[in-house]
């Protein structure tokens, strides 16, 4: 008997219409075992911990993202593997936070959840959990197919960190562009063996330490001096600049002086592209060799959510800004890929 432990923390899997409102508001797992008997028909042996009180996804922060990777150290000894409930609207950067939390992981963490409540007819939740429990079980020679932090959606299952949701109308609703997809659910759950992570012989080592003085620069035509100037000098240890194409900023001078004036001061600035396909190539044109230059780091292909949390786990760890430096532009959990 496989034993899987389910941390639920809410979200539109478990939620029900309020009979005022007529909104969805969190509810608690046993509606989903009501709604799912299925589950008492498998040969597992799950062990449930829900979040009090339940949270709306939209309402995740780090103390959250530290109080899940406690409980999986807690368990980990105790447990064939882990599927975590969560709202779809922050399930990526959760699961690339976890992902950085979690290093050595030679069990699956699988994060789930639906775009329809268990409860309702046409749902995806039954679909999703069921085949989330089965991932989170699966092994091969005793050990576990998938070791790493995922994401499992409309039958995908997809690494966490290079994951990102792109609908919120589709069951469909995760993406992973950049890298391809773990396994795919259809009559056999078929796994990409030559894509994913082995950690075989690792140690399984549960990071507790974030720090969250991060700021985004989005970047757009016409975007103003004062506006630049006021992310660039907020009370941040990095920002993570959002650029056009490869990795492209404007060549006004002013801007340069900016970032270069941050940058002197201690400020790690993190390029990574708007496009959701594709790589930074700092230098490759014109109007981003002066970046590099003046020390802006090159965040790769990158998600946002991944950059962001990366950065923030990076900093939680280290004092040093030239380490975070470093350690931001080279591949600690599978998360980018150098094109250099």
């Amino acid at each position: 008997m496989n034993n899987i432990f389910i941390i639920y923390t809410g979200g539109t899997i478990g939620m029900v219409k309020d009979p005022d409102s007529g909104t969805f508001i969190p509810f608690d797992f046993e509606l989903i075992a009501k709604n799912l008997p299925d589950l008492s028909r498998l040969n597992y042996k799950l062990t449930v911990h829900s979040f009090q009180p339940i949270i709306d996804s939209s309402n995740m922060r780090p103390s959250i993202w530290l109080e899940m990777a406690q409980l999986i150290k807690e368990n980990y000894a105790l447990y064939d593997g882990f599927v975590i409930l969560h709202g779809s609207d922050t399930m990526a950067y959760s699961a690339s936070m976890l992902s950085f939390l979690l290093e050595g992981l030679q069990k699956p963490v699988v994060l789930s959840g639906s775009q329809l409540p268990i409860g309702e007819i046409r749902t995806d939740a039954r679909e999703n959990l069921m085949t989330a429990l089965e991932i989170a079980s699966a092994k091969r020679d005793g050990r576990s197919i998938i070791q790493e932090v995922c994401i499992l959606f409309d039958n995908k299952l997809f690494r966490g960190n290079r994951s990102f949701k792109y609908n919120s109308d589709k069951f469909e609703a995760f993406r992973s562009p950049n890298y391809p997809v773990l396994a795919e659910a259809g009559i056999h759950i078929r796994y990409n063996e030559e894509v994913l992570q082995d950690n075989t012989g690792k140690e399984f080592i549960s990071h507790h330490n974030i720090d969250d003085r991060v700021a985004v620069l989005k970047l757009f035509p016409g975007i103003n001096k004062s506006t630049i100037k006021a992310v660039l000098d907020s009370d941040v240890r990095a920002i993570v600049m959002e650029t056009f194409g490869s990795g492209n900023t404007m060549t006004d001078q002013w801007f340069l002086d900016l970032l270069k004036e941050a940058v002197d001061n201690g400020k790690n600035i993190l390029d990574i592209s708007q496009c959701k396909v594709g790589s930074v190539e700092l230098g490759r044109y014109e109007t981003s060799q002066g970046l590099e230059a003046i020390g802006v780091l090159n965040g790769y292909d990158m998600t946002f959510e991944t950059a962001v949390t990366k950065l923030m786990y990076l900093q939680g760890e280290l004092e040093s800004q030239e380490e975070v430096a470093y350690w931001v532009q080279q591949s600690i959990r599978g998360e980018l890929t150098k094109n250099d």
